[in-house]
């Protein structure tokens, strides 16, 4: 079987050759004889277009470099997939202005200011410009106030979405691909599935934002107050993000070129909702994109890296074929318990976690992933991989010793 196919089959619930490993790069520090150059920068560290749109990387990263990303990990006989962000669009009669105001009573920091100008009305978003080092290979907070970026969460001054007035101007800046989005996206699916069908990859297309696009709009406090004091005005901004994300949804899995949709549920799980919260907000919005997804004959996929336990259940009631993650680490996880709750009944990607990598211990890297291989291996349906994504401060050797751990247990 080739990568696409042994992927496929896992995702689907077919038989495959083997339990394939796979790794999300999210700044990975490759090592030298892996790397190469492109346009006369070193491609020092490894990333994935899944972050485009959505995140300022300190270097250059393109398409050319996703394809070569493709073919190092190959080369180690590791499985790789090829990520497609699908875009959205801004309703073209929205305006907006950038500001920068210095440090002073409003902020002991430098505060970003984004001005919008909508149909319905302004809207102003203000984020502080922390400034600091994260270090090599990181992503970097932005010189500006993009609408959807975990660096503002934290530092907001503003949120975009910061009372129930501002929810009608927001909708004009989250709206379905429009006829530009839609020719970009029928451009880059293309080049990807020339080179996807060449090489057997499989592609995944990320297009749900979900919940993470609101907690982005609004702040964890105010989303979750927002939901607590005035459930039906928040419905309405998780209504208004679905119907973009379902348009998004329909664009991807219509592709012949898409293999897999994937929705992010980062901001979804029980760290911030409630079991009731979530079955109000979250579970219907899953069971329509999955929905969605299979009315186009693809698999849907979740992100999820906490609370699998309590609420891995609710994402098979929705319709979920794949979940991201089955994390022991940072979730605390039991792998018996997962498999007893989900296996066989959606595909387990998982089983070890970055951190573990970092933790300069081969024997806990190997005692990891062997033990998830033997519990979770026997389902069909696992796919080893360290949650949720290689980072600046994995070290390599940590990634050799998890594919030697990988090979011995297969």
């Amino acid at each position: 079987m080739n990568s696409k196919e042994r992927l496929l089959g896992v995702w689907r619930g077919d038989a495959v050759d083997y339990i394939p490993l796979t790794t999300w790069c999210f700044g990975l520090r490759a090592p030298e004889h892996l790397r190469w150059q492109q346009g006369g920068s070193a491609r020092t560290f490894w990333y994935s277009l899944r972050m485009e749109h959505i995140h300022t990387l300190p270097q250059p990263w393109d398409l050319e470099d996703d394809f070569r990303r493709v073919l190092a990990w190959q080369s180690l006989g590791v499985d790789d997939v090829l990520d497609v962000s699908v875009p959205w669009s801004i309703h073209p009669a929205v305006t907006w202005e950038d500001r920068r105001l210095e440090p002073g009573a409003r902020a002991a920091e430098p505060v970003l200011v984004r001005s919008y100008q909508t149909p319905s009305g302004p809207l102003e978003h203000a984020v502080r410009r922390t400034g600091e080092d994260p270090g090599p290979g990181w992503v970097v907070q932005p010189e500006v106030v993009p609408l959807f970026e975990d660096y503002s969460i934290p530092r907001a001054v503003k949120h975009a979405v910061a009372s129930p007035a501002d929810i009608a101007p927001v909708l004009h800046l989250y709206a379905p691909p429009d006829e530009n989005a839609r020719a970009w996206f029928a451009g880059r699916i293309a080049r990807v599935n020339q080179f996807a069908t060449t090489h057997g990859v499989a592609v995944q297309a990320w297009s749900a934002f979900g919940m993470d696009a609101v907690i982005w709009l609004t702040g964890v406090e105010g989303a979750i107050m927002m939901a607590m004091d005035h459930p039906t005005v928040f419905g309405e901004l998780v209504d208004a993000v679905l119907r973009t994300d379902l348009a998004r949804t329909a664009l991807a899995a219509s592709s012949p070129g898409v293999d897999l949709i994937v929705g992010r549920g980062w901001y979804s799980s029980t760290d911030f909702w409630s079991p009731r919260l979530f079955d109000r907000f979250v579970y219907p919005c899953i069971a329509a994109l999955a929905a969605e997804a299979h009315r186009y004959g693809k698999p849907f996929a979740y992100t999820m890296t906490t609370g699998v336990e309590q609420l891995g259940r609710r994402l098979i009631d929705a319709g979920v074929d794949v979940l991201y993650f089955a994390d022991p680490v940072q979730d605390l996880a039991s792998l018996e318990r997962v498999r007893d709750l989900l296996g066989g009944h959606l595909a387990l990607v998982g089983g070890t976690n970055a951190l573990t990598l970092a933790s300069g211990d081969p024997a806990r890297i190997h005692q990891e992933a062997e033990h998830a291989m033997r519990v979770l291996g026997p389902t069909g349906r696992f796919i080893l991989h360290p949650v949720d994504a290689l980072f600046p401060d994995t070290p390599w050797s940590g990634v050799e010793t998890l594919i030697e751990a990988w090979r011995a247990a297969l």
